[in-house]
C-alpha cells in the first residue's frame, strides 16, 4: 500500500467505495479482508476511503475474498442481496482459478471430470 497525492485522491476513493460496499454485502468485515490482504485494518480503512491505494497484485485478493469476480467489484452497481454470504468457498476460489486456465485442454478436462463426479452422485 503506498501513500497518495491529492491529485489521485478521487480515483482512489472512487476504486475504495464498491470495496466497502461489497464488504458490507458479503458479510466481510475489513478486519477479515485486511487479513486476507496482509495489511492492518486501518490500512484497508485508508484505502476504501481514498487516502492510500491498494497495490494491482492485491485486486485478486480482494476480489476472492468477497466472492465476487473482478468486473462485479469494479464494474457494475453493488447489488442490494446476494444469495452467498462471508469468504468465496474453496470450491469456489478452485472453480475461479480453473476459468482462469486455457479454454483448449485443462477447462475441458476439468468439465469433464466434473461431469463425471456429479453423473456419480446422482446413481
Amino acid at each position: 500500500m503506498m501513500t497518495i497525492s491529492t491529485k489521485d485522491r478521487d480515483f482512489f476513493v472512487a476504486m475504495g467505495e464498491p470495496i466497502a460496499a461489497w464488504c458490507h454485502v458479503s458479510k466481510v468485515t475489513q478486519v477479515q479482508l485486511a487479513c486476507a490482504l496482509g495489511v492492518s485494518q486501518q490500512t484497508l480503512q485508508s484505502c476504501e476511503v481514498g487516502l492510500r491505494r491498494i497495490q494491482v497484485p492485491a485486486m485478486p485478493v480482494v476480489a476472492r475474498t468477497l466472492s465476487v469476480s473482478l468486473d462485479e467489484l469494479f464494474g457494475s452497481e453493488v447489488k442490494a442481496a446476494r444469495g452467498k454470504r462471508g469468504p468465496a468457498s474453496r470450491l469456489a476460489q478452485q472453480i475461479e482459478v480453473v476459468s482462469q486456465l486455457p479454454k483448449a485442454k485443462q477447462q475441458q478436462f476439468v468439465s469433464r471430470m466434473f461431469e463425471t463426479i456429479i453423473t456419480q452422485a446422482g446413481r
